[in-house]
């Protein structure tokens, strides 16, 4: 396994666990939105670049509901 992929384990398993505690506090969907956008860029490291734009995508929503929360 080499670093990029444990880079974008890391950074889904992060997204998943933001989401999962966004109702807790606003925090987690700042976390969560920081972790969208590390997916979005292992997304084009990978050269899976429907991947990255789909994750930047998920990044701004979700720094749009931290903005209104």
């Amino acid at each position: 396994m080499d670093l990029l992929t444990v880079y974008g384990i890391v950074s889904v398993i992060s997204m998943l666990i933001f989401y999962t505690l966004e109702a807790r506090s606003k925090v987690y969907v700042l976390l969560f939105a920081a972790a969208c956008l590390a997916s979005s860029a292992y997304g084009f490291l990978q050269g899976a670049w429907p991947f990255g734009v789909v994750e930047l995508v998920w990044s701004v929503v979700a720094l749009r509901r931290w903005r209104v929360a």
